[in-house]
């Protein structure tokens, strides 16, 4: 099989620590293309392209614990846990999705199914679904997204549950149209 996909192989520590020290366009890590919609200050309405990703499920509603399971059962398909031991470029996001499907930009986009949270890493942009190298973890799942609208906010800071509900609350804030939105005011009355 000529299989066109090269990788880099890294620590997830070492990957942190690029992501924390080292702004995005300076690592030259492939991202899903997109196109920007919309934009006003943190916030952004973008149009991805279909994009191939390697997902899999992780039977457990700790979300920082999902995550990090998540991330290493699919390391170690990129690394080389497929039937040919070949080693597949690392790209960004990694993703989770939780309750409904949201991309963050980095690390991690999540989904909370249950008691079960969805974890994906975004395959490079020239792999295709045929020539993508089998997993040697069942758990392990290949498919096509289809090109999505989604709404985006990007923040600094360490990947957490805490920091994820608070960016998400922000984005659902500003996303949700005005006329939508319920205010209300209440006073105290002796």
């Amino acid at each position: 099989m000529d299989f066109t996909c090269r990788a880099v192989a890294r620590l997830h520590t070492v990957l942190i620590l690029l992501v924390l020290v080292i702004p995005t366009n300076a690592m030259a890590i492939e991202e899903p293309k997109y196109t920007v919609i919309e934009k006003d200050h943190d916030f952004e309405v973008r149009l991805y392209e279909p994009t191939i990703v390697a997902e899999t499920v992780v039977d457990t509603s700790d979300f920082d614990e999902a995550s990090n399971e998540g991330f290493w059962r699919l390391a170690g398909y990129i690394f080389g846990g497929n039937k040919v031991r070949q080693k597949i470029t690392m790209t960004s996001p990694v993703t989770t999705e939780q309750s409904q499907e949201i991309a963050m930009t980095a690390p991690v986009e999540s989904e909370q199914l249950g008691g079960s949270v969805r974890v994906a890493f975004t395959m490079p942009s020239e792999c295709t679904l045929e020539a993508l190298l089998v997993p040697d973890d069942s758990r392990v799942i290949l498919r096509q997204k289809p090109q999505r609208k989604f709404a985006a906010i990007k923040f600094s800071g360490r990947w957490t549950e805490g920091n994820f509900r608070e960016h998400t609350d922000d984005l659902t804030t500003w996303f949700v149209p005005s006329f939508l939105r319920r205010n209300e005011i209440l006073m105290p009355v002796e």
